[in-house]
């Protein structure tokens, strides 16, 4: 390190300000401690600490009462924008934006679905909204309908049971176990709760007992069989929520979608308890309603349409059975049921699942106890 003082500051030297550099010939404090360099034979500086070496310049806090030269060349800080009017505003990357999004094309599919599930992402802490709440929030219905491909689904099961029952008991327990298999999983999923295999599996359980017990004791003897399978399901699905593990309010949602899945899946054994003719009537008659509730129509005239198609199946069936035009009160009775059922499949935005499993089941399985009752009181 040089001994020499700064450039540009003659007469300015900081080691002798604060810390002269001492020489053999001076006399040194008895209290500062030396160490001799034993190349050059001579006493060196003493051991000071590094930082001491400069002296600590003072701190001096000034107070501008006027603008000075950086806070004029200085851009002023931006406001802070409120980003809440914005938060789920579209991206938008050039001015030719069009807010309206285009229609999906045919090849679009699932990606397209999966594309439009959720809104925005948001930059102030707003949680995301559902297309539900969003269609509430801007007047539109958030039921979604099942199209014409669950309908038909739905016409091809009920065909299957009337073929099935013209056959015989056994005939239509296979269509009938199918039947009950869709409406446990697609019950458990119409509820959000999924996978859910455990519930899904107790519900199917349930309706293939009261099947099993229905054909054990009779058709004579069916009301004990179904509303017998049925009490002790509600007990069983009672004992292993209440040796559950989970929350209080999980076990609750747990417990109903298991007792209604149970129950729907049940009762639909009320098809293996009817009379033939009443199962292939009322089951064409869902099938017809089904079909015409799909068509683009307003929803009054939907229904309407259905209802009159139902009957008139009713009617055109009936006669082909000892039912005859008595079919039609049936029938009627039937597509009101389904009807029902469809509704309930096509409640606050469904996904695609929840379509081809519940919107195909739900409408037969409702129609069941009408099969069966009024089937009773007009045979």
């Amino acid at each position: 390190m040089s001994n020499q003082p700064y450039e540009g500051y003659e007469g300015y030297d900081p080691y002798q300000q604060q810390y002269p550099y001492p020489y053999p010939e001076q006399q040194q404090p008895p209290q500062q401690q030396y160490y001799v360099d034993p190349q050059q034979q001579q006493y060196a500086q003493p051991y000071p600490e590094p930082q001491q070496y400069y002296a600590e310049p003072q701190q001096y806090t000034q107070q501008w009462q006027g603008q000075t030269w950086e806070t004029q060349m200085q851009p002023p800080p931006a406001a802070a924008v409120d980003m809440t009017e914005t938060a789920y505003l579209p991206p938008q990357t050039d001015a030719s934006y069009d807010p309206v999004p285009p229609a999906p094309g045919p090849g679009d599919g699932q990606p397209a679905a999966a594309d439009t599930s959720y809104g925005p992402a948001t930059t102030t802490g707003n949680p995301r909204i559902t297309d539900a709440q969003r269609a509430r929030a801007e007047g539109r219905s958030p039921i979604i309908e099942p199209g014409m491909q669950p309908a038909a689904l739905t016409a091809l099961l009920g065909l299957l049971l009337a073929g099935g029952a013209a056959v015989g008991s056994y005939a239509l327990l296979v269509p009938l176990v199918i039947l009950q298999a869709v409406t446990a999983a697609g019950w458990f999923r119409l509820n959000g709760m999924w996978p859910a295999r455990q519930g899904i599996a107790l519900a199917f359980l349930g309706g293939v007992v009261a099947d099993a017990a229905l054909l054990g004791v009779g058709k004579e003897n069916a009301p004990a069989a179904i509303l017998g399978t049925l009490g002790v399901w509600v007990l069983l699905v009672l004992v292993l929520q209440l040796r559950s593990h989970a929350g209080a309010d999980e076990r609750m949602y747990g417990l109903m979608a298991t007792l209604a899945s149970a129950a729907l899946a049940i009762i639909a054994t009320g098809h293996l308890a009817a009379a033939s003719d009443a199962v292939t009537v009322g089951s064409i008659a869902v099938a017809v309603a089904i079909l015409a509730r799909a068509l683009p129509l307003p929803t009054t005239a939907s229904v309407v349409v259905a209802l009159l198609a139902a009957a008139g199946a009713g009617v055109a069936v009936g006669g082909m059975t000892d039912l005859g035009s008595k079919g039609a009160l049936l029938a009627l009775g039937a597509g009101v049921c389904a009807l029902i059922g469809h509704r309930v499949a096509s409640y606050d935005y469904p996904s695609r699942f929840v379509h081809m499993t519940a919107g195909v089941a739900l409408p037969l399985a409702a129609a069941a106890p009408a099969v069966y009752l009024l089937g009773r009181a007009i045979g």
